[in-house]
C-alpha cells in the first residue's frame, strides 16, 4: 500500500501525528504518547519552536550543560554546551581546570572576512568581460547600498569584488568573488541578499548567471587558541616521555588522514556543542572546518604541538564564522541565555571561546590516548548507559558499578551479571 500523501503540510499537528502513527508506528498509542511528552507545556514557547522548521510534530531534546573554570586571555568563563555524547563536557571542564593553573588559554582573532560568489558562464572574449567588469564595478557596490547601510554603520559591509577566470577548471566558468565583513552577525542572509542584487545588475550579452550564494569555506575568518607550560608541569610522572608522545600523536595526525579525521572529530565534539548552544549553524562550521583541514590537498590535523627549550606548546588555528545577533541567537530562549552565560560576547570573542573548547577536547583526548588509553573513561560512561537500559535499581546499580570497576565492560557481560545478581 502506498504511503504517499498530498497536503500534509496543511494538516494540524494532531493530524500529522495520527497519520504518522497509523502508517508507521508499531506501538501506536505509545508512539503518540512519546511525541506529546516532549511538547512544551508553555504554548507560546511551543509555537516559537514550531515556527523554526516545517511539519513539526514534537521537540527532540539534547542535554544542555556547562563547563566551568575556563580562563581565556585572563578572563573567567563558564561555557554552555549542548551534546548527546558522554564525557565531552566532563573532559572540557577537567581540561579547563588543568590549564587554569598554568596560565589559561591565549587566543587571537587573525581575520574575520567571509566570502560570497556569483557563479556564471560566459563563452565570449575574456578581455571584453574584464573591461566590462572594470567599468561596472563601482556600480555593483552602489546597487547594494540600501542593503549594506546598517552593516556599514557597524564597520562592516562589502570589502572587495573580484572577477575570477575559472575557465581552466571548467569551460566558460567565471565568478564574482566577493569578500564581506559582517561584524557580530554570521551574515548568511545579508551576504546572499547582496549577491543576488549584484547578480541582477551584472548583465551583458553572453553572461549566464548560474547561482549566487555565500561560501561556508571561510579560511580568512580565522582564530588561534593556544596553551603552554613547562614540560615538567604537564605530567606528574615521566613528563618528557608523555609530552613527546603527545607531540608524536599530533605529527601522526598530520601525515595520516585516517587518524586526522578521528582527531579532528574530537575537536568538533567541543566546538559543535558550543555552536549549537549559542544558536549558530554547526553544519556550516563543520563544512568550513573540514575543508580547511584539507586545504593542502591532504586532510590534516587542525591542531599542532611542539616542545622547545623545555616548554610544551599546543595550539589550533581554525576558521569559525559565528554570530551573536541574528538567526536563532536571540530568538531561541536557551541560545539567548547561553550568550548571557558567556557575558554577551561579540562574534570575535565567541570565536575565541569556541576555539578554546575545541582545543580543550583535543587535549583531553590526546592525553588519554597517549597515557591510559581512551576506553577507560568511555567504558565507564558506557557501563552507566547499559545499567540505565536494564532498569536497574539503586542497589543493583551500585553493585554493577563496583563489580565492573576493574573489569573490561561489554554489553553481554553486564547483562549476564545483572541477571545473575537479580536472581
Amino acid at each position: 500500500m502506498s504511503k504517499q500523501i498530498s497536503g500534509f503540510s496543511k494538516f494540524t499537528k494532531e493530524e500529522k501525528i495520527n497519520w504518522l502513527s497509523k502508517n508507521y508506528f508499531i506501538h501506536k498509542e505509545q508512539g503518540i504518547k512519546t511525541l506529546n511528552s516532549y511538547l512544551n507545556s508553555d504554548e507560546k514557547l511551543q509555537d516559537l519552536h514550531d515556527d523554526f522548521i516545517e511539519n513539526t510534530i514534537s521537540n527532540f531534546y539534547f542535554p544542555y550543560a556547562v563547563a566551568p573554570n575556563f580562563v581565556i586571555n585572563g578572563k573567567d568563563y563558564t561555557i554552555p554546551m549542548v551534546t548527546e555524547e558522554s564525557s565531552v563536557v566532563a573532559a572540557a571542564a577537567l581540561v579547563a581546570k588543568f590549564w587554569s593553573t598554568r596560565g589559561g588559554f591565549k587566543t587571537t582573532v587573525i581575520s574575520t572576512t567571509k566570502i560570497g560568489q556569483v557563479h556564471f558562464m560566459f563563452n565570449g572574449n575574456s578581455n571584453e568581460l574584464e573591461a566590462y567588469f572594470i567599468a561596472i564595478k563601482s556600480e555593483l557596490f552602489k546597487v547594494t547600498e540600501s542593503i549594506t547601510k546598517n552593516m556599514r554603520k557597524r564597520g562592516g559591509g562589502i570589502l572587495d569584488i573580484e572577477l575570477r577566470n575559472k575557465t581552466n577548471d571548467l569551460k566558460d566558468y567565471y565568478q564574482l568573488h566577493i569578500t564581506f565583513e559582517t561584524m557580530d552577525s554570521m551574515g548568511a542572509n545579508f551576504i546572499n541578499s547582496c549577491l543576488e542584487t549584484i547578480a541582477n545588475r551584472f548583465k551583458k550579452d553572453g553572461i549566464n548567471i548560474v547561482m549566487s550564494i555565500l561560501s561556508n569555506y571561510v579560511p580568512d575568518c580565522l582564530v588561534r587558541a593556544e596553551v603552554s607550560c613547562k614540560v615538567e608541569n604537564l605530567y606528574k610522572e615521566n613528563a618528557k616521555h608523555y609530552a613527546q608522545n603527545f607531540v608524536n600523536a599530533l605529527n601522526i595526525a598530520n601525515v595520516e588522514p585516517h587518524r586526522a579525521v578521528t582527531h579532528n572529530k574530537g575537536i568538533m565534539n567541543g566546538i559543535d556543542s558550543v555552536v549549537i548552544a549559542t544558536g549558530n549553524d554547526f553544519r556550516a562550521v563543520e563544512a568550513g572546518v573540514h575543508a580547511y583541514a584539507a586545504r593542502s590537498g591532504t586532510y590534516k590535523s587542525l591542531s599542532n604541538a611542539k616542545i622547545e627549550d623545555g616548554v610544551f606548546s599546543f595550539w589550533i588555528e581554525i576558521p569559525l564564522a559565528l554570530g551573536t545577533v541574528g538567526g536563532l541567537t536571540k530568538l531561541h530562549p536557551l541560545a539567548k541565555l547561553s550568550l548571557e552565560v558567556l557575558q554577551n560576547p561579540s562574534a570575535k570573542e565567541l570565536m575565541q571561546v569556541v576555539a578554546c573548547v575545541g582545543l580543550a577536547q583535543n587535549f583531553a583526548a590526546l592525553r588519554a590516548l597517549t597515557t591510559t588509553g581512551i576506553q577507560k573513561g568511555h567504558m565507564k560512561m558506557h557501563l552507566g548507559n547499559i545499567i540505565k537500559q536494564l532498569g536497574a535499581t539503586k542497589e543493583e546499580t551500585a553493585y554493577l558499578l563496583d563489580y565492573f570497576a576493574n573489569k573490561t565492560v561489554s554489553h553481554s557481560d553486564v547483562v549476564a551479571e545483572f541477571e545473575k545478581n537479580r536472581k
